[in-house]
């Protein structure tokens, strides 16, 4: 299929018809690919000096979109990972296009060969129970705020939902009856419910009665009753975790994310001696091999499986210095 469409009809129909209406992408995996093309074209018009609006297909070639991903490292100094899911989004735009601007086949497959970059994988960062009770003894609980940041942190910790989850959570996706749960809308469109525990429980029940403001339908809202975004749930986190280093000093060597209360969530679980397909289905994971980085980080599984293992019969000994003359041919 030919078509004369210039690169912002391209654009806008990928979202529109390729991400929204075909794909049914989730609002993060759009605001997402959104973030990616914002900052391709401020580049592109710093580069090029021309508008977004009047940039064609050829002015994004693999010569620019390979400048974009290394300004992205070392001037905006994101990691290897934040530049291989922008180089996702850009991949998925130029294939949905290929279909329709067959002249271009060349530029565009120069564009797909463009290699992600491999990163190290480090172990998940997570907390133990002392620093979860510090972090959950930070807020002050006599305020509004700090009741509603002692709640969030609780059921982020017990039920290991991602942030997004979180501030997207409203009163009828918490059920507190028998059988209490949340009910969340995960990644990839997946539907599950996590349940509660007694605790968790009554401290969404008393926070619930608490007045909201706005039309108070959010579960967890800002002063104007709208949504937390991630960055106001990590500026808050980040604030928290600096009086609770006060009372637990470890967390002073620990860079504590939303994220890291997820792996909390899940290492606990596997320290209660959960089957990691079980935790896979309570984290929402696509595939329980995703899981299976919380085996690779738990330090006290691997020393109960080196206790079973015989130890070799190894003996000590002092070091004994060559003959100098062996020394020196050795040193030839």
């Amino acid at each position: 299929m030919k078509t004369n469409a210039g690169f912002p009809t391209l654009l806008t129909r990928f979202f529109t018809d390729r991400l929204i209406q075909q794909r049914h992408a989730s609002p993060h995996t759009i605001a997402s690919y959104r973030d990616t093309f914002r900052l391709l074209l401020q580049f592109a018009h710093q580069r090029l000096a021309t508008e977004p609006a009047r940039l064609s297909v050829q002015d994004i070639d693999a010569p620019l979109i390979s400048a974009f991903l290394d300004d992205l490292e070392n001037d905006r100094k994101n990691t290897a990972r934040t530049r291989n899911l922008r180089l996702t989004a850009i991949r998925s735009f130029f294939r949905y296009i290929a279909y329709e601007l067959p002249d271009h086949a060349a530029q565009i497959q120069r564009i797909l060969a463009i290699p992600a970059k491999r990163c190290v994988h480090v172990q998940v960062n997570y907390l133990t129970r002392p620093e979860v009770d510090a972090l959950l003894a930070a807020p002050d609980q006599s305020t509004w705020s700090g009741r509603r940041d002692h709640a969030w942190i609780l059921l982020a910790v017990q039920t290991g939902i991602r942030v997004s989850e979180l501030t997207g959570l409203t009163h009828q996706d918490v059920s507190l009856n028998t059988g209490a749960h949340v009910h969340v809308m995960g990644k990839g469109r997946k539907e599950r419910c996590t349940p509660l525990t007694k605790t968790a429980r009554a401290v969404l029940k008393a926070w619930m009665k608490q007045p909201m403001p706005g039309d108070g339908r959010v579960l967890f809202p800002n002063r104007s009753g709208g949504r937390l975004s991630n960055d106001g749930v990590q500026y808050l986190l980040a604030k928290h975790v600096t009086v609770a280093c006060h009372l637990c000093p470890s967390l002073q060597t620990k860079r504590v994310s939303p994220h890291v209360l997820r792996h909390t969530s899940a290492m606990e679980l596997l320290h209660a001696g959960v089957d990691t397909s079980v935790i896979a289905l309570w984290l929402g994971h696509e595939s329980s091999e995703t899981t299976q980085i919380y085996l690779e980080a738990d330090l006290a599984m691997k020393e109960k499986m080196l206790e079973k293992v015989a130890p070799h019969t190894g003996r000590p000994c002092r070091y004994q210095p060559d003959d100098t003359l062996l020394e020196f041919l050795k040193s030839l």
